[in-house]
């Protein structure tokens, strides 16, 4: 998956003969504040509603004001991570996509983005999540891998994040089973330390199971 393929055709460009008054109205309709701007073909930058609203004169042209527009756009070729990363440093809803020359191509909204992430990272898939701390000097996914698979599990996704002000990473891990009991308890005997897990282990539902009967027995 590419950028490319990340492209919300539903969403059209502003052209610079384009009035603050048309796209207030466009950016309404689409529930989004930020739309690009093109000149022809060529993309010219990114245009905010509060901009639009600062406006003097909402009729005219975007074209005829001085505009400090935001620049950033990504090539159709870069991968959906990238995408995230400089939508999120922008705080922008809607990013353009241009070819090697410049010229518009598309824009990804952040639902599009959101939606195929959630396939990229397993999201639908079932299983369980692990929360690994981790020592950065000692972070093998490798290691972490072997001691998955000896568990007869697998990987569906992997994310690493940097702790603030420390040593250590988080990683975080989706795994193709429900119930990661046996997984834990082997991630203990080799001393990692487990922050957080969500999944549904045979324990639990045998207490639900009892708890249900219970409160079925008192109900006669």
């Amino acid at each position: 998956m590419l950028a490319f393929d990340l492209i919300n055709d539903d969403i059209p460009p502003l052209k610079i003969e384009d009035s603050a008054e048309k796209a207030l109205r466009w950016m309404d309709e689409f529930h989004v504040s930020h739309l690009p701007v093109i000149n022809g073909t060529q993309f010219i930058g990114m245009i905010s509603d509060d901009e639009l609203y600062d406006l003097n004169d909402q009729t005219a042209p975007i074209g005829s004001h001085k505009l400090a527009l935001l620049k950033p756009h990504l090539l159709g070729g870069q991968h959906p991570y990238d995408v995230l990363k400089l939508m999120a440093e922008l705080s922008l809803d809607v990013i353009a996509v241009t070819d090697e020359e410049g010229n518009f191509v598309g824009c990804i909204t952040l639902p599009r983005l959101a939606e195929k992430l959630s396939s990229l990272a397993a999201v639908r898939e079932p299983g369980g999540i692990m929360v690994l701390e981790v020592n950065k000097v000692d972070y093998s996914l490798a290691q972490i891998s072997q001691i998955i698979e000896s568990n007869d599990a697998k990987i569906l996704s992997a994310y690493v994040a940097s702790i603030p002000n420390s040593t250590k990473v988080e990683v975080t891990l989706k795994i193709n089973m429900d119930d990661l009991t046996r997984i834990l308890q082997t991630f203990t005997r080799y001393n990692y330390d487990v922050k957080a897990t969500f999944h549904q282990s045979s324990y639990e539902e045998d207490m639900r199971s009892r708890y249900d009967e219970f409160m079925n027995y008192i109900n006669i």
